[in-house]
């Protein structure tokens, strides 16, 4: 099932917490992209507004992406202990940290949401696989299904997806890997061998993919398209907040890193104050961690303060542009 590969080879990633709008995603498809909304930490019913609001925008094909519930073992006391960390930087915000609730990101209502119908033209999924009975049912409403995987390990363990979407350490936002630990820190292009090594299925390369040039690599090594994410964060379409997209764009930001202080996942963004404090004390422990800093990034957001927010971003974030969505998806096709 390949009929929903976009005309360029380039797929929006899906960048959930607001960052994939139905314009930007509506914006990709018009310019021969495949757009992709992030409906994780959404409601099914957001989700579905959501859905609809890109139909209402453009008939091209698109994408949802879905986490999978987390089901990794957490200790209540970790995460008591990293609250008790925040709360000088709550106080400081004038805000209190949040309070950890359900792990399964509406995960069942969403499927049976988008199931209901029409489907999209493409399910993704990240944290994991979903269960067999998922991908047929998927399959038989008419959406191919794509699953996230950083290894050859996981690469292996979805032999009923449509296709692959193989995830870079490079990335920006947080690291798909199907259980709660550090990411194999291969880079996009080693992975990408490696996974083609042992499979024939269709294969998305996402991770620091931010010019002509990278896109060209990937495709050469046997990618039928490149995911780009940061590449769209600067773009007028974007969901990302001002200092979000004002930060991409500061010299003083210098490097990335891998963090679960924000999330108790591991993501990619800019070094900023928050992720040096925090990074060595924070648990594994997601969503409940999302949980606790959501109120702190929020507030820090809406005091312009870069260094109290999540700023995820590729290794390649220095390329991203203010310039709309289709310009980016021109500049990215070889």
């Amino acid at each position: 099932m390949t009929g929903w590969l976009p005309e360029r080879p380039i797929v929006q990633a899906p960048m959930a917490g607001g960052g994939a709008t139905p314009e930007l995603v509506a914006a990709v498809g018009e310019a021969g992209g495949l757009g992709f909304l992030g409906a994780g930490y959404l409601t099914a019913a957001r989700m579905l507004a959501d859905v609809e609001a890109v139909r209402a925008l453009s008939a091209r094909p698109f994408g949802v992406n879905l986490f999978l519930p987390a089901t990794d073992p957490v200790d209540p006391a970790e995460v008591d202990a990293y609250r008790t960390r925040l709360l000088p930087d709550a106080a400081r915000l004038g805000a209190e940290p949040g309070v950890p609730r359900a792990r399964d990101d509406d995960f069942d209502a969403k499927v049976e949401t988008l199931l209901a119908g029409p489907p999209p033209a493409v399910v993704s999924f990240t944290f994991g696989r979903p269960g067999a009975d998922v991908v047929r049912a998927f399959r038989a409403a008419g959406s191919a299904v794509v699953m996230t995987v950083t290894s050859v390990e996981e690469a292996s363990a979805c032999p009923d997806a449509d296709a692959l979407c193989v995830q870079g350490v490079e990335a920006g936002g947080h690291q798909g890997t199907f259980a709660n630990v550090a990411p194999p820190g291969l880079g996009v292009r080693e992975l990408l061998a490696a996974v083609r090594a042992v499979t024939a299925q269709p294969l998305l390369a996402a991770g620091g993919l931010g010019t002509r040039a990278h896109v060209a690599d990937v495709l050469a090594l046997g990618a039928v398209a490149a995911q780009a994410g940061t590449a769209f964060l600067r773009s007028p379409e974007s969901g990302a907040s001002a200092v979000h997209k004002a930060a991409l764009g500061d010299p003083r930001y210098t490097s990335t890193t891998l963090t679960r202080a924000f999330s108790g996942r591991y993501g990619r963004g800019l070094t900023n104050r928050f992720a040096l404090r925090h990074s060595a004390a924070a648990p594994a422990a997601y969503p409940d961690v999302h949980y606790l800093t959501s109120p702190l990034r929020r507030a820090a957001a809406a005091r312009g303060d870069a260094d109290g927010v999540n700023l995820w971003a590729g290794t390649s974030w220095r390329t991203a542009a203010p310039i709309p969505a289709a310009d980016v998806v021109r500049a990215l096709t070889p």
